[in-house]
């Protein structure tokens, strides 16, 4: 009966995935977490439909994250740092309205699916938006990763 525990077991523990996607190599993974509370002033715009706002809080992602609502009852969060180099000097992206800008490259990516935009067709690699968890809880909306 052991031997057949054993396997059971062993099979089990093969066929469990781990693959959560490709990483994107020049962004490290944080944890952290932060609430929006839509109630105050600054956060306002967020309660209109393709609103998005930049928030440079420090330990909120690497170099801020850009928030949208994408919809009726969605929120999309990514981080602001260019996915497509290391971050540095010039990686944090400008928000203008719906579009985040690098202003190392001008590559520019869609606040409302984290899509590049016109991705160059070099035969290189490219890597879209890093998103972060976004759910709302009454006039909350909590942030994390």
């Amino acid at each position: 009966m052991p031997r057949f525990l054993s396997i059971i077991l062993l099979v089990g523990l093969l066929s469990c995935d781990s693959d959560r996607g490709e990483r994107n190599p020049f962004l490290q993974e944080i944890g952290f977490r932060f609430d929006i509370n839509l109630n105050l002033p600054l956060y306002s715009p967020l309660t209109n439909l393709g609103n998005a706002i930049y928030i440079d809080t420090p330990g909120v992602g690497i170099k801020g994250i850009f928030v949208i609502k994408s919809n009726f009852d969605q929120y999309r969060a990514f981080e602001a740092s260019c996915p497509n180099h290391v971050p540095n000097d010039c990686s944090t992206m400008v928000l203008d309205g719906q579009i985040a800008t690098c202003p190392c490259e001008g590559y520019e990516y869609y606040l409302f699916t984290g899509q590049q935009k016109d991705t160059p067709d070099d035969g290189n690699r490219y890597h879209n938006l890093l998103e972060y968890n976004a759910a709302q809880s009454g006039n909350v909306v909590v942030i994390s990763n």
